[in-house]
C-alpha cells in the first residue's frame, strides 16, 4: 500500500498518500469541500465558492461545528451537520447522510484499497496525468447508482431533462452554458468547482469529471431532504441574485437589429399607440461605428441622450448591447493591445473571432481591462442615461472552439475558461454598482457557477426556430435554473431561420410566445426572415438586419393571441415579483421541474414537458406542430383549477395525482393554479 497519514486540521481532514494531499474540510452547514492535488501545496483559489466568513446567513439555524474522528483500527471520519466524508488508508472517500444512507463513493479498481476491491485494473478514484503549463490532466471517479435521476448543469441543447446517462463537454459556446452544478435524487448536490475545459460522463457504470489543465481536484458537496433544500443551500455558498428590478419582469421588444434612432422610436411610439403592455426595447449590436468603439455611430443615432429620454416618458426602459470585440480600425484597439487588454493566442495572429473583420475580444479577467472597459461605458453609454446592458458574445465565441490556443491574465483558457462570463457579468455590475445603481441586472449569454451574483440573467443563445428547438428550451431552463441561475429566457421564436410569412413558423412563434409569457423574462427577439439591407457600407453599418419581428408582424390573428398572453403577463406581474424575491433571498429558481415542489411525488420525477412557475402555476406548452392536444400530469396533494381561457379564471377544478387530456387550440396552452390560493391570474 505505501506510506499515508490522516491529520486534523482546523475545520477538516489531510490525508497524505502516494505523492498526494487531500483536504476534506466543512464548508457552510452540511456541505463539505474536497480539494486534491499533486503539488507542494493548494492554490488557494476559492472559484465559485464565496469564502466562508463573506458567506450570506443561511436561513436555517447554523449547523454544529464540524467534528473530525480519527481512531485507531476505524475509518477516520468528518462530519459536518448531516454530512459525513469517511476516508479509507487508501484515500478513498465516501460521503453519507444522516441516516447513514450512502450518497455518492469514490470508484477505484485497484490493490490499494484496504478493505475494499482488489482488482487488475489498476484505476484509481483520482488520476492525474502530464499536461501543458506544468498542470495536470485531471479525473475524479465516482461509483454510480443506476437508477439515480441527476438535473442541473447548466444549458444544454437537448431534449433530457434527467442527465443520467448524459456525457456534457464542460465548455462555454454560443448555446451551452456550462454550471457544473447537479442536483442528485438520491439527496445531495454537487459542485465541480473547476473552471477547466473538461467533460462529464454521468454513466450507469461510473461518474467521471474530467478536467484538461488543472492544478488541483476541488468539488464541493451538501446533502438535502429536498431538492430545494439543496438548491438553497448550493446559492447560499455562490451568492444571490440581485433582486429583479420591476420593469425587467413585464415584455421586452427586441430584434436583430434596429439600425437607426428613429426605426427603434417608431417602434416604441407604435406599442404605446396600440395600448400594448411593453417595458423594455433593445438595442442589439452594430450600433457603433467599429466593433471595440463602444459608442453610438452618430451618423445613425444623432441623439441617443434625448432617446432615452424620451422613451423613459412612454414608460419604456433600454437596454443595449454589448460585445466584448474589439478590432483593428476602433479607436482603442492599440491601446488595449499594448497594455495587455487583449485575449492573447498561444499562436498565429491575436484575432479570436471572425465577424465581418478579423476580432479580438477583451480580457474580462484582467482587473485593469475592466476597468479600462468601465470607463468607456460609463462615458458613452452610462453618463447618458443607460443603465441595462446586453451582454452579447460571453463564452467568448472562440474561432474554432480553439481553447487551447488562447490565454487569459489568470491562466491559460484550457485551464480557465469557463469563468470567462462570471468577470464579464462583474465587469458590468460593479461598473454600475459604484455609479450607484441597485438591483442590476444584466442579459448575458453565458454564465458559470456564481455568475447569478453579478446579475446574470442568460438568454439560451441563437437557438433555430423550430419545434425541435422549442422543446429542448424546456429542460434547458429548468435545469439552469436548478444549477443556481434563476434568471434565464430565450429568444422567442427562436433566433435563426424564421419566415414571418411562413405559417409554420407563426405557430411555432404562437407556441413559443404562450411559453415565454410563463418564464422568468418575457422577450422577443430574432433574426427574421426576409431579412433587410443594411442601412450604411462602411464599418458596422454595413451590417445588414432581419425582417419585422413585432407583435403586429405576423398577422392579426398571431396579434390576438401574442396581446392576450401580454395582458395575462401584466396580470401576473405581483405574483412574479413575490417569486423573484424568493430567487434573491433563497435561490428559488423562478421556473423549476414539479418534483421540486412536489418531491414525495414519485411521478413529478417523470415528468419533462411541464413546470411550475412559481409555487402556484404549473405550465405545459404546447410543443408540438400541429397538436391538438396534450397530456397533463397534475401532481398528488392539492386541487388543481385549469385556466380554461386566457381571459378567464374560473376553470373547472381537478383532483391532483392524475393525468389528464388538454385540449390545445392554438390560442392556449395548459396552465392550471393550485386551488386555495391568491389566484394571481385574476382579473
Amino acid at each position: 500500500m505505501g506510506s499515508f497519514s490522516i491529520s486534523e486540521t482546523g475545520s477538516g481532514l489531510i490525508w497524505r498518500g502516494n505523492h498526494e494531499t487531500v483536504l476534506i474540510e466543512a464548508w457552510r452547514p452540511d456541505s463539505l469541500r474536497v480539494r486534491a492535488t499533486k503539488n507542494r501545496d493548494f492554490t488557494g483559489n476559492d472559484w465559485a465558492l464565496l469564502p466562508v466568513a463573506d458567506a450570506p446567513a443561511p436561513s436555517s439555524p447554523a449547523a454544529d461545528m464540524p467534528t473530525c474522528k480519527i481512531d485507531a483500527g476505524k475509518v477516520p471520519q468528518i462530519t459536518n451537520g448531516n454530512i459525513t466524508a469517511s476516508v479509507t488508508k487508501a484515500g478513498r472517500i465516501t460521503f453519507t447522510n444522516q441516516r447513514g444512507q450512502v450518497l455518492l463513493t469514490e470508484y477505484a479498481r485497484n490493490f490499494k484499497e484496504w478493505g475494499g476491491f482488489a482488482s487488475a485494473l489498476n484505476l484509481d478514484q483520482r488520476e492525474y496525468k502530464g499536461s501543458s503549463y506544468g498542470n495536470h490532466k485531471i479525473s475524479q471517479r465516482f461509483e454510480s447508482v443506476p437508477d439515480e435521476r441527476l438535473y442541473g448543469m447548466g444549458q444544454y441543447q437537448q431534449p433530457m431533462l434527467n442527465l443520467k446517462g448524459c456525457a456534457l463537454e464542460l465548455a462555454q459556446r454560443n448555446s451551452q452554458v456550462s454550471v457544473p452544478f447537479a442536483v442528485s435524487s438520491l439527496g445531495y448536490g454537487f459542485l465541480w468547482n473547476n473552471p477547466a475545459i473538461g467533460r462529464v460522463t454521468f454513466g450507469r457504470n461510473m461518474t467521471e469529471w474530467t478536467a484538461e489543465s488543472a492544478k488541483e481536484i476541488d468539488y464541493w458537496i451538501t446533502v438535502g431532504d429536498t431538492p430545494a433544500e439543496i438548491v438553497e443551500s448550493y446559492a447560499g455558498v455562490t451568492g444571490y441574485t440581485p433582486m429583479m428590478p420591476d420593469y425587467a419582469m413585464g415584455f421586452w421588444q427586441c430584434k436583430l437589429r434596429y439600425q437607426t434612432q428613429e426605426e427603434l422610436l417608431g417602434v416604441a411610439r407604435e406599442y404605446k399607440r396600440r395600448g400594448l403592455p411593453i417595458s423594455v426595447i433593445v438595442i442589439d449590436f452594430c450600433h457603433g461605428t467599429y466593433h471595440g468603439d463602444w459608442q453610438f455611430d452618430e451618423r445613425y443615432w444623432p441623439d441617443p441622450e434625448a432617446m432615452v429620454r424620451e422613451l423613459a416618458g412612454l414608460g419604456i426602459e433600454l437596454v443595449v448591447s454589448f460585445w466584448p470585440t474589439v478590432e483593428a480600425m476602433s479607436e482603442n484597439c492599440m491601446e488595449m493591445k499594448d497594455k495587455g487588454y487583449l485575449v492573447q493566442s498561444e499562436r498565429g495572429l491575436d484575432a479570436t473571432m471572425l465577424f465581418q473583420a478579423p476580432l479580438s475580444f477583451y480580457d474580462a479577467t484582467n482587473p485593469e481591462a475592466r476597468e479600462f472597459v468601465w470607463e468607456k461605458v460609463k462615458e458613452n453609454y452610462y453618463d447618458i442615461g443607460i443603465k441595462n446592458f446586453w451582454l452579447d458574445v460571453a463564452e467568448p465565441e472562440f474561432a474554432g472552439n480553439d481553447y487551447d490556443n488562447f490565454r487569459y491574465h489568470i491562466g491559460p483558457v484550457m485551464e480557465t475558461g469557463n469563468i470567462y462570463p462570471v468577470y464579464y457579468a462583474r465587469n458590468f455590475y460593479e461598473g454600475l454598482k459604484s455609479c450607484g445603481e441597485e438591483n442590476i441586472i444584466s442579459l448575458i449569454r453565458s454564465a458559470w457557477a456564481g455568475s447569478q451574483r453579478y446579475g446574470a440573467l442568460v438568454w439560451s443563445g441563437d437557438v433555430h426556430s423550430s419545434f425541435k428547438a422549442l422543446r429542448e428550451q424546456i429542460p434547458a431552463g429548468l435545469n439552469i435554473g436548478l444549477a443556481g441561475i434563476p434568471w434565464w429566457t430565450t429568444d422567442i421564436g427562436g433566433f435563426n431561420g424564421g419566415n414571418i410569412n411562413d405559417p409554420a413558423f407563426i405557430e411555432c412563434l404562437i407556441r413559443w410566445f404562450q411559453y415565454g409569457a410563463f418564464c422568468p423574462v418575457f422577450r422577443l427577439h430574432g433574426d427574421r426572415l426576409p431579412r433587410i439591407a443594411p442601412v450604411g457600407t462602411d464599418g458596422c453599418s454595413a451590417f445588414r438586419s432581419g425582417g419585422p419581428n413585432e407583435v403586429w408582424s405576423f398577422g392579426e390573428d398571431a396579434l390576438r393571441i401574442f396581446e392576450r398572453y401580454m395582458q395575462l403577463r401584466e396580470k401576473m406581474r405581483p405574483y412574479i415579483k413575490r417569486i423573484m424575491r424568493e430567487a434573491h433571498e433563497k435561490g428559488t429558481p423562478p421556473m423549476r421541474p414539479l418534483f421540486y415542489d412536489f418531491p414525495e411525488d414519485k411521478k413529478c420525477w417523470e415528468v419533462e414537458d411541464q413546470y411550475m412557475f412559481g409555487p402556484e402555476i404549473l405550465v405545459a406548452p404546447v410543443l408540438y406542430e400541429g397538436a391538438k392536444s396534450r397530456e397533463v400530469y397534475l401532481p398528488e396533494g392539492c386541487v388543481w383549477i385549469q385556466l380554461c381561457d386566457s381571459r378567464h379564471s374560473d376553470g373547472k377544478s381537478f383532483n391532483g395525482g392524475q393525468t389528464l387530456d388538454c385540449p390545445t387550440p392554438i390560442d392556449e396552452i395548459p396552465v392550471f393554479i393550485k386551488e386555495g390560493v391568491n389566484n394571481p391570474l385574476a382579473p
